[in-house]
This record gives C-alpha cells, sequence and structure tokens, in this order.
C-alpha cells in the first residue's frame, strides 16, 4: 500500500479481470490485440498516476523546506 492508494489497487484488479475474460471469450484473435492495447493504456495510467504521486510529494517537501527557510529569516529579523 505504500506505492498504491486502494483505488489504483481496485482499477488494477478489475483491468486484469477483464483483460482476463476478454481472452477467454476472444480467444487468441485479432481483437486480443485490441484488448491488450486497452490494457497497456490502464497501465500507463497507472504509471503516470504513480509519478505523479511521487512528483507531489517532493513538491511538497521542498516548499515544507522553504516555508522553514522563510520562517527561520523572519524571526531572525524580528529578534
Amino acid at each position: 500500500m505504500k506505492y498504491f492508494d486502494a483505488g489504483t489497487i481496485i482499477v488494477i484488479v478489475i483491468t486484469v479481470l477483464l483483460f482476463t475474460i476478454a481472452l477467454f471469450v476472444k480467444g487468441f484473435t485479432n481483437a486480443l490485440l485490441l484488448e491488450a492495447g486497452v490494457l497497456l493504456v490502464s497501465i500507463k495510467l497507472i504509471m503516470l498516476a504513480y509519478r505523479n504521486n511521487i512528483n507531489y510529494r517532493d513538491l511538497k517537501k521542498e516548499l515544507n523546506e522553504i516555508r522553514q527557510l522563510l520562517e527561520e529569516k523572519n524571526q531572525n529579523r524580528i529578534k
């Protein structure tokens, strides 16, 4: 759960489940390429959401560091 939230886990499970069902229903035909494409798009969206989450955490950490520096500078100026 460190890397993915509950919503992402649900999307992963549903996507894999639907892909597996489509594989058995349609078999190994040309339609399987379409299903594989949908699976890859879903995986890419999940990867992008994960990367955005990491970027958000990094940005939040940097903003907190800047805030602390500004507060320290403001306190030093008041004294």
